[in-house]
């Protein structure tokens, strides 16, 4: 068993900003547990973040993040979180190997899943030139000629957004999910095409730069930029819930809007969260979390 003063449960964007936050106090003992997956292993190229005007890498940030960490004296284990409880002041958490951790807080950065269909060529091409979020890289289709792969009204109501940022936009229902009339009308009035059919495969070209989707039917259709949009993803808000955490109908967890605390020692930070899904957000949250961990760290050796 290990026992520190904060854990934080997640090593991507987040959970790695608040350990560096955390970390240059040299106060505390650190402990950041991840399993190594996330939206930020599978982003190929970020393009919104401050200093990286050619884009990073999800995994290189994620290197660099670490390394940052560890000059600090964070330390670093490689497992899952499964459930979580409470022991007494400390708060207990068990890996997938019956590991148990001890903490006296914790930090719950362990985010959401994309559902992505597994659909031959996708994944390589995914933050490179296919995207998920119109906020961060709804600039990258800019008059482009894109394609975007969805479900049902998910889709279409990315397809509405997205609308704005280019008049050659198709929209490619691939589960072929129902769509109310309205919606059908408004992609109608704006200018977006519409296909019901699956995809079979996302050709690419150069190290997932995107040519175009081939459907099930042989056609191709040519794409110069691509977004998701199926819906249904997964946010990971069970160990908040086992810790006390409220949580919204949408299935994030609802923490205070200044210290972003959800329960008795537990903050949380990045996409778990009620807020824009964004990598840069996602940061913030972690450094203030960190801040409010430490003061209630502080507290703790007063007490």
């Amino acid at each position: 068993m290990r026992e520190v003063d904060c854990i934080i449960v997640g090593g991507g964007l987040a959970g790695l900003q608040a350990a560096i936050q955390l970390g240059r106090y040299s106060a505390h003992q650190v402990l950041v547990i991840d399993a190594g997956e996330g939206r930020s292993t599978l982003c190929r190229t970020y393009h919104n973040i401050l200093g990286f005007p050619d884009g990073v890498s999800g995994e290189e940030l994620r290197a660099r993040g670490r390394m940052q960490a560890e000059r600090t004296g964070v330390s670093f284990e490689k497992d899952r979180i499964v459930k979580a409880g409470r022991h007494g002041e400390k708060i207990q958490l068990f890996g997938t190997s019956d590991a148990e951790y001890r903490s006296k807080t914790v930090l719950l950065a362990t985010g959401l899943s994309d559902r992505v269909p597994d659909i031959p060529g996708l994944t390589p091409t995914l933050g490179r030139t296919v995207y998920v979020c119109p906020d961060c890289d709804g600039y990258e289709i800019q008059d482009q000629r894109t394609v975007l792969l969805g479900s049902g009204e998910a889709g279409a109501n990315m397809a509405m957004i997205l609308i704005q940022r280019t008049n050659d936009l198709l929209y490619i229902n691939h589960e072929q999910a129902p769509i109310s009339a309205e919606l059908h009308r408004s992609m109608k009035e704006a200018g977006v095409r519409y296909l019901e059919a699956a995809v079979q495969e996302v050709q690419q070209i150069e190290d997932g730069h995107i040519t175009g989707v081939l459907t099930e039917d042989g056609q191709i259709f040519e794409s110069e930029r691509g977004f998701i949009a199926f819906g249904g993803n997964r946010v990971h808000y069970e160990l908040a819930e086992q810790l006390g955490a409220v949580i919204a109908d949408n299935k994030h967890v609802e923490a205070d809007p200044r210290s972003l605390q959800a329960a008795n020692n537990v903050w949380i930070a990045g996409d778990l969260g009620l807020h824009a899904e964004q990598a840069t957000v996602a940061m913030g949250e972690g450094s203030i979390a960190a801040i409010w961990i430490h003061k209630a760290l502080q507290q703790m050796t007063k007490d």
